[in-house]
């Protein structure tokens, strides 16, 4: 492996690990298994072991694939929301391995970026505070950037502290709806007036809304990308008031 090439990690690793080996067992299971007849009913396990094993595969492989090669055309299409000017103060809340908030940090120039997290390796592969570093560090940009520990529902910023704040696939981490309530309330409140938020995610996003307009924000909601993300992935903007 090049030990100066970036790497971004895998997205929730135990779930693809676990989809491809259950897809696997099932198909080859289905050699084996019989049709069974109870009474007038017939069960054909066969087939339904291979369509089960299947679609764990299939499914799977397309979270690989987002993994590899999705999340970068995704991270585009978020940053691409924002008319940068190279001013900002950025937030990228659940950096992960700095894949946004590197992104949003190469457009700055007087601008800073900060990334937080609680550094789960369940979400993602070898995430830690040292591995985002060193991807700060060989991407150029560290004189730009801050990596720290934070907890998305209570942010250690004071208020109106950020033009712009980032965030894809981390809200839906947090176990409670309370929780992930409160964390779209502490985006919403560092949040300077008029800054605008890009928040990414595959479920919970009508409750998103809900937060974030309970704070007095705008927010609106794009449709599923199915073509470069899996899960289908909408991107919520997010419009602090002015005033």
């Amino acid at each position: 492996m090049n030990s100066t090439k970036l790497d971004y990690g895998i997205d929730a690793p135990g779930v693809i690990r676990n989809l491809i080996l259950v897809g696997f067992a099932l198909l080859v299971l289905s050699w084996f298994l019989p049709v069974l007849t109870l009474g007038p009913v017939r069960f054909a396990l066969r087939p339904t072991a291979i369509a089960v094993g299947s679609v764990c595969l299939l499914e799977g492989a397309a979270m690989l694939l987002y993994a590899k090669v999705g999340k970068f055309h995704h991270r585009d299409r978020m940053l691409a929301r924002i008319n940068w000017t190279g001013y900002e103060t950025v937030l990228d809340v659940g950096t992960g391995r700095g894949l946004l908030m590197i992104g949003a940090a190469r457009k700055l120039t007087t601008g800073k970026a900060v990334g937080i997290d609680v550094w789960s390796k369940t979400d993602l592969s070898g995430n830690s505070l040292e591995k985002t570093q060193r991807n700060v560090d060989l991407a150029g940009v560290s004189a730009r950037v801050e990596v720290r520990n934070d907890d998305a529902t209570a942010l250690t910023f004071p208020d109106a502290s950020f033009d712009v704040i980032l965030s894809n696939l981390c809200i839906h981490n947090i176990p409670t709806r309370a929780g992930r309530n409160q964390a779209c309330r502490e985006i919403v409140r560092v949040l300077k007036p008029g800054g605008r938020g890009i928040i990414s995610d595959f479920k919970n996003t009508a409750d998103y809304l809900v937060a974030f307009r309970s704070q007095g924000a705008t927010a609106s909601r794009g449709a599923p990308d199915f073509f470069h993300t899996f899960p289908p992935l909408r991107i919520i903007e997010v419009i602090k008031s002015p005033s």
